[in-house]
């Protein structure tokens, strides 16, 4: 998975230079294994492009655009369903508020009774068209910045009528929900997709809300959300003091829920060719159980 590989080996890059910077504590990046940093030096990366908005034309968006204000910044988010439903916080891929967050975000809005879900724009507005696009956006993440938005995003739900909120997220966004379980007080349920948090952003023992994980057996993210990362998660999730559940899918790679049209060509084009329906419709009913366990009033 040439294009996987590629940004692990950015993310590696930057986390040598910043251990070796004696400038104050930067943001921690997500932990990956240096055989996927030698893959990357032997293959050659041809870019992709795609619509950004590919699933909603502007007359058929269902979501309200909103501002939440946090610190000293204002970021955008997007909001569908119900209002006085419980609340989701969704957090996007590398690629950023694109069309498969936006699909995920509607799906969850229907699900059991129904919920609120929220999408916190982490990259500002700037969504990743390419491979290289999305490595240099997710290269300069501010994750603590972006465990603040989430904070932000979770009160704001519940001060404009949802009695209580979890969080998910794909990828970059499954490793925040987890430091979102130990790190945002206000946070009641949390599902993850193929991602932990490094231990320098969020120790998962630590988790303070109850968390389910998800990851496919066939992951090649080492040390992220490989079968590897996720049976470690397990383990460090046995001290934890909160309910918990973690899931591995057979015969599923890394981001194995997009199920779009134009999330199975980008995810073909990345080297990443298993489709299973069941796996996706099992992982779903796994949701809307446990968020339905912990958010119902």
């Amino acid at each position: 998975m040439a294009t996987a590989a590629a940004a692990a080996a950015i993310l590696l890059r930057r986390r040598a230079s910043l251990s070796s910077s004696p400038s104050p504590s930067p943001s921690p990046t997500p932990r990956f294994s240096s055989s996927l940093a030698r893959l990357c030096d032997r293959i050659r990366i041809t870019p992709i492009r795609f619509r950004s908005m590919a699933s909603f034309s502007a007359s058929a968006d269902p979501f309200q655009k909103i501002q939440i204000q946090r610190d000293d910044t204002t970021f955008d988010a997007y909001v569908v369903g119900k209002e006085g439903a419980p609340g989701v916080v969704v957090l996007q891929e590398w690629w950023g508020v694109d069309f498969e967050i936006k699909n995920h975000a509607v799906h969850i809005s229907k699900l059991g009774q129904g919920y609120r879900a929220l999408i916190p724009d982490l990259y500002r507005g700037k969504v990743g068209l390419d491979v290289a696009e999305a490595q240099h956006l997710m290269e300069g993440l501010d994750w603590q910045g972006a465990v603040k938005d989430i904070g932000a995003s979770v009160n704001w739900l519940k001060a404009n009528g949802s009695p209580k909120v979890g969080v998910t997220g794909y990828c970059m966004g499954g490793a925040l929900s987890i430091a979102s379980a130990v790190l945002v007080p206000e946070v009641d349920a949390v599902v993850a997709f193929y991602g932990v948090p490094s231990p320098e952003l969020a120790d998962p023992p630590q988790a303070k809300a109850p968390i389910q994980a998800h990851f496919g057996e066939l992951d090649s993210f080492v040390g992220f959300s490989d079968i590897t990362a996720a049976k470690s998660l397990e383990e460090k999730l046995k001290n934890s003091s909160v309910p918990y559940e973690v899931h591995i899918y057979p015969g599923c790679a890394h981001a194995f829920m997009n199920s779009s049209p134009d999330g199975l060509k980008r995810r073909k084009s990345m080297g990443m060719n298993d489709e299973n329906p069941d796996a996706i419709n099992l992982a779903w009913s796994r949701f809307s159980s446990w968020m339905g366990r912990f958010l119902s009033s």
